[in-house]
C-alpha cells in the first residue's frame, strides 16, 4: 500500500474541511447512517470525514462481504461503495443489495476511478448514483441530499402502507373468528403465484392484498360484520360496497397502484355474477383471481360459527365444481391442487384454522378466514365477513 504523502495528507484534510462546511449549511433533518465500503483505508478514512462533516453518521467496512454482513446487522440510510475491490465488488455487492427484497430500497452509490464506461454496468447492477473519483465534498454532498431525500418519501411511503395493513388486521379485532387470517391470506397468496410463475412485483401486490384486500370492512358496523346468519337487502347493498371503499381508502398511494385490482376485484367472478363491477374472464385481473381460490379454500378448510371445516380434499371437490360453474379460474385452481398435493403429506388433514392448510407452510397459509362463499343461509357471495 502506498504511502500518503504531507500534500496528500494537508488535501485531505481540506476536503474534509469542507465536507464540515458544506454539512453546516445543510443541517439534516436527521443523522443518517452511511455505510462506506472501499478496501483502501486512506479513502474511507476520506469519506468517513465527508460523511462526518455533512451530520450523517459513517459506518466503514473494508469489503463487500464485511458490507453484507453490516447491512444484515443494521441496515444503512445509504451506501457508498467502491467498484474495484477484491473477492464481491461493488457491482456485485449492488446487485445483491437490490435482489433482496429487505435490501433493494437502501440507495448505492458506486464510486470508480476507472472511467465513465463502468456506469452502464452500474445500471444493470441497479445503482441509483455514481462518484468518478477525484470528486470534491460537493459531489458528494448533492448526491447524499439527493438520494436521503428519496430515501425518506420512500420510508413515508411504506410507513403509510404499514398504517393501512394495521388498520386491515383490526378487523380481525372485530371478529375473533378471523384471527390470524391477512397473514393467512398474503403468504398463501404469494405462493401460489409464485408457483404460477408471477413477477416479484406481483407476488408483493398479493402480498399487501392479504392485508388490504378487506379494508372496506372498516365501514362495516358490528350488525353486519358479525352477524351469523342471512344478510337483509339492504345489509348486501352495503356489504357490496366495501370492495370500492377499499380502494378508494389505499389510492392515494401510488406504491398501492398494482394492489387496488385485488382490493377491487376480489369478489367477482369469471362467469360476470360478483361484485362490484361484474367483470367476466381475463377482465379480472389474475391476482384477484389468485386471491379468490386460496380465500376460499380457506374458508372451507377452516371453522366457521355455524360449521366445521370440511376435509381437503372435499374442500378441493367445491373448488372443482365451482370452476365448473364458471367462477374461478381453472388453471388458478388446477396448479393449487398441485400445491395442497405438495404439501398435504407433510402437515396432515386439516381441521380448523390452526390446522389446516393455514398453519404453518407459506404455500397453505390459508386466506381470508371468512371468504365469499358459505353464508348459512344467506346469500353466499354477499354475507358481511366473506
Amino acid at each position: 500500500m502506498k504511502r500518503e504523502t504531507s500534500a496528500e495528507t494537508e488535501d485531505r484534510k481540506q476536503k474534509a474541511e469542507s465536507g464540515r462546511q458544506a454539512g453546516a449549511i445543510l443541517v439534516p433533518a436527521h443523522r443518517a447512517r452511511i455505510l462506506i465500503v472501499d478496501d483502501d483505508p486512506r479513502m474511507r478514512e476520506l469519506l468517513a470525514d465527508m460523511v462526518e462533516g455533512l451530520g450523517h453518521e459513517p459506518v466503514s467496512v473494508p469489503d463487500g462481504i464485511a458490507a453484507l454482513a453490516a447491512v444484515t446487522w443494521q441496515p444503512p440510510d445509504l451506501v457508498l461503495s467502491d467498484v474495484s475491490m477484491p473477492g464481491l465488488n461493488g457491482f456485485e455487492l449492488c446487485r445483491r443489495l437490490k435482489a433482496d427484497p429487505k435490501t433493494r430500497l437502501i440507495p448505492v452509490v458506486l464510486i470508480t476511478g476507472i472511467g465513465d464506461e463502468f456506469k452502464l454496468q452500474g445500471i444493470e447492477a441497479g445503482a441509483d448514483d455514481f462518484l468518478s473519483k477525484p470528486f470534491g465534498p460537493g459531489d458528494l454532498r448533492v448526491r447524499i441530499r439527493a438520494l436521503l431525500r428519496m430515501k425518506a418519501f420512500i420510508d413515508e411511503m411504506e410507513y403509510a402502507e404499514a398504517v393501512l395493513c394495521a388498520l386491515g388486521k383490526s378487523i380481525e379485532a372485530r371478529d375473533p373468528s378471523t384471527e390470524g387470517h391477512c397473514e393467512r391470506l398474503a403468504d398463501s397468496g404469494v405462493a401460489l403465484g409464485r408457483k404460477l410463475g408471477l413477477a416479484e412485483e406481483e407476488l408483493q401486490a398479493l402480498r399487501l392484498g392479504g392485508y388490504l384486500h378487506d379494508l372496506g370492512k372498516l365501514v362495516f358496523p358490528d350488525a353486519i360484520l358479525l352477524k351469523p346468519g342471512p344478510l337483509t337487502a339492504a345489509e348486501r347493498e352495503v356489504v357490496r360496497k366495501h370492495p370500492i371503499v377499499g380502494e378508494e381508502i389505499c389510492q392515494p398511494l401510488r406504491s398501492l397502484r398494482s394492489v387496488l385490482p385485488i382490493i377491487r376485484h376480489h369478489h367477482e367472478r369469471l362467469n360476470g355474477s360478483g361484485y362490484p363491477d361484474s367483470l367476466r374472464g381475463e377482465a379480472i385481473p389474475l391476482t384477484a383471481r389468485i386471491l379468490q381460490v386460496v380465500d376460499v379454500f380457506d374458508a372451507l378448510t377452516t371453522d366457521r360459527p355455524y360449521r366445521r371445516a370440511l376435509p381437503w380434499a372435499t374442500a378441493l371437490g367445491v373448488l372443482k365444481d365451482e370452476v365448473e360453474e364458471g367462477w374461478w379460474d381453472r388453471r388458478v385452481v388446477e396448479v393449487f391442487r398441485q400445491v395442497v398435493a405438495e404439501i398435504q403429506p407433510l402437515r396432515g388433514e386439516g381441521k380448523g384454522v390452526r390446522s389446516s392448510p393455514g398453519a404453518g407452510h407459506p404455500l397453505l397459509q390459508g386466506v381470508d378466514a371468512r371468504s365469499p362463499l358459505r353464508d348459512p343461509g344467506g346469500s353466499d357471495a354477499e354475507s358481511p365477513g366473506r
